[in-house]
């Protein structure tokens, strides 16, 4: 089958975003999908990014294919288990079969043997994808999504042909924000606890969806105003950015708020390249940084050294600020709210953590009144 002819069988079939990493199996693929109206791909720094982002567009409303090598499944494992699988999100992921029967580069070779075991091990269902049985695959795909769980089509070489029905991608357009703005770092001393900085940030918001990282910025969201309009992560460190993407990119109606932490964000720092690749005005992303994981046992983190606004200023974002006390965090992010992003908030707070419990919600429950608040009427 053509690549062009796969990705027309996917919109057929409901879904209407794909993230992805290359490979060369779909290379046909991923050029078709690159130039077919309707059908947003997002080529993804990582595949636990590309799930990220996939899961955000379903809590949006949107039905999401992820594309990746087998290899990307080691790199995904823990976002597939807390994330993905966890939260029951219907994703629809095409893995390309390297290794298969044992025949490929010696690095293929052993992620060959075990891509269906590790899918068995996850619990993800799956079929070996095959060109006259394209039809039944991808009908059985749409029943297993059905029930509120990712399902997996494995792709063996040879399947999809490498012929490009649409000519190559004449390079990387030019993004709306672009590589790097002008942004002097103030000098900041954290002062003000994270849960302090998160209620001088909550009370800006409406009706605005927000994604809270997993850890105590969740739990200190959930603490201060737990509203259906809030995803708490519970797990799959590192993905607050791809979510709030995905999530921004399904609902262009509404202001995607990310509250993120240091060690989050710096377990994903490729993804803010994503961000600004793709630009979404409607994207906020504001980080609490203590310097330490604190979840942990407070331990330090690289951001004592690192900037985080700087980074983001580099890469791109439209606007970069950063603050230390809770009426510059309500005056920022009054301004991100009203103003076209995408934007970067840094807040430095000291390490204390509130005594507050753990998030009370399922992870199915907070899926289904999440998104059933982001995709109402508004």
């Amino acid at each position: 089958m053509t690549g062009a002819g796969l990705a027309e069988q996917l919109s057929g079939a409901g879904i209407d975003l794909v993230a992805g990493v290359p490979c060369s199996l779909v290379e046909a693929l991923i050029a078709a999908l690159e130039h077919r109206p309707g059908l947003p791909y997002v080529d993804a720094v990582r595949e636990d990014v590309a799930l990220g982002v996939a899961g955000g567009a379903f809590l949006g409303g949107r039905s999401s294919a992820v594309i990746m090598q087998n290899s990307g499944l080691g790199t995904s494992l823990n976002a597939l288990a807390s994330f993905t699988v966890m939260y029951g999100l219907p994703t629809l992921l095409l893995v390309t079969w390297r290794g298969h029967a044992g025949k490929d580069a010696p690095e293929h070779i052993l992620m060959g043997e075990i891509t269906r075991p590790l899918l068995d091990l996850v619990g993800v269902p799956h079929r070996v994808l095959s060109a006259a049985g394209l039809a039944d695959d991808l009908a059985w795909a749409r029943q297993e999504m059905a029930a509120l769980h990712p399902v997996a089509l494995v792709i063996p070489p040879g399947v999809i042909s490498t012929e490009h029905a649409t000519p190559a991608r004449p390079g990387v357009p030019t993004p709306a924000v672009g590589g790097g703005i002008a942004h002097t770092a103030p000098t900041l001393t954290p002062k003000i606890s994270r849960i302090t900085a998160i209620a001088a940030a909550m009370k800006t918001l409406g009706a605005e969806p927000l994604v809270c990282a997993n850890g105590y910025p969740s739990r200190e969201a959930c603490a201060v105003a737990d509203r259906p309009q809030n995803f708490y992560m519970i797990g799959s460190m590192g993905l607050a950015g791809p979510i709030g993407l995905g999530l921004a990119l399904a609902r262009p109606d509404r202001r995607a708020v990310v509250f993120d932490g240091d060690g989050n964000v710096m377990m994903s720092l490729g993804a803010l390249a994503n961000v600004v690749a793709i630009a979404p005005r409607n994207f906020v992303h504001c980080v609490f940084d203590n310097e330490v994981y604190g979840s942990t046992g407070n331990q330090p983190s690289p951001s004592r050294a690192v900037r985080l606004d700087r980074v983001a200023a580099a890469a791109g974002y439209r606007t970069v600020a950063a603050v230390d006390d809770p009426a510059a965090v309500t005056a920022q992010m009054q301004r991100m709210l009203t103003s076209d992003g995408p934007h970067f908030l840094l807040v430095k707070v000291t390490p204390e953590q509130a005594s507050v419990p753990r998030v009370p919600h399922s992870p199915t429950a907070m899926r289904d009144r999440f998104r059933a608040a982001v995709t109402a009427r508004a």
